[in-house]
């Protein structure tokens, strides 16, 4: 992808542009944000935007930026984290049934399409009630969620390619089928599955925020935005920057990777 391709793209600079904004603000969280995000200050309950508090205070006195600073760790920890997952195993059990085929192919797809039939909130929370609320069960029920997804995309990929003539030519040479697999086919199938890391990646950041905001994702005192969301509900109308910052970021990080999806897809099928 050369740069003048990449600006051509309007969706995939905005979506750039917001994910960079974000990633930023999560990295100087890492080392500096302007109050401790757990600090409670009784006597500035719900205080307006203002000089010392940027983006306000909660219904403890925590300052909102603060928290919205340590929260983006949480956002980009779970996103990343949960769409490894989903990515390495559902590429694995769609490249061995894409490439085996037969019964083989039939039992791993239908067990795929079992999990694909529940909504995959529905899934998220009822693996999370099982094992129990946290980041770790959050991250690794959202893991598992896009697994399905993942497999399919890479199913389909591997059909397709182990009928084109350089994969028959590397068997007719004598290739084993995982050198077929990791050194002819995977390769080409970068560009689609970094478009659907993107979008999943997007959709683990809301699924953490509908989690959390449930109770059953990132547990208090930790800040998460779902679980922000939540305490800022009753102050909807008194205090509604509350809600509002905490929405406006959700939104944005959602739309800025919904948007790099998008342009990266729309730049793959040009060159398709």
């Amino acid at each position: 992808m050369n740069i003048k391709s990449f600006t051509k793209s309007k969706p995939l600079v905005a979506g750039a542009f917001l994910v960079a904004i974000l990633l930023l603000f999560m990295l100087v969280g890492l080392f500096y944000t302007p109050y401790e995000p757990n600090a409670m200050n009784t006597g500035m309950r719900l205080a307006q935007p203002q000089a010392d508090y940027w983006w306000g205070t909660d219904n403890f006195g925590r300052d909102i930026l603060s928290r919205i600073m340590e929260g983006a760790q949480t956002a980009f920890l779970v996103g990343f984290t949960s769409v490894s997952i989903g990515l390495f195993f559902g590429v694995l059990i769609g490249a061995i049934a894409g490439y085996f085929g037969g019964w083989l192919d039939e039992i791993i797809m239908r067990v795929m399409d079992a999990m694909l039939a529940f909504p995959g909130i529905l899934l998220a929370i009822m693996l999370v009630s099982v094992f129990g609320p946290g980041l770790k069960n959050t991250i690794i029920s959202l893991g598992i969620m896009g697994i399905p997804s993942f497999s399919r995309i890479a199913r389909s990929g591997f059909m397709q390619y182990k009928q084109f003539d350089f994969v028959k030519a590397s068997i007719a040479k004598g290739a084993g089928a995982l050198r077929i697999i990791f050194n002819h086919i995977l390769p080409n199938m970068v560009s689609p599955l970094i478009v659907a890391a993107s979008l999943n990646f997007s959709g683990s950041i809301l699924a953490e925020a509908g989690l959390s905001y449930l109770g059953l994702g990132v547990q208090p005192p930790d800040p998460s935005w779902g679980r922000m969301l939540n305490e800022a509900q009753p102050f909807i109308m008194s205090a509604p920057w509350y809600v509002t910052i905490t929405g406006v970021v959700i939104t944005l990080m959602v739309l800025g990777f919904n948007l790099l999806g998008d342009g990266i897809r729309d730049l793959y099928d040009k060159k398709s």
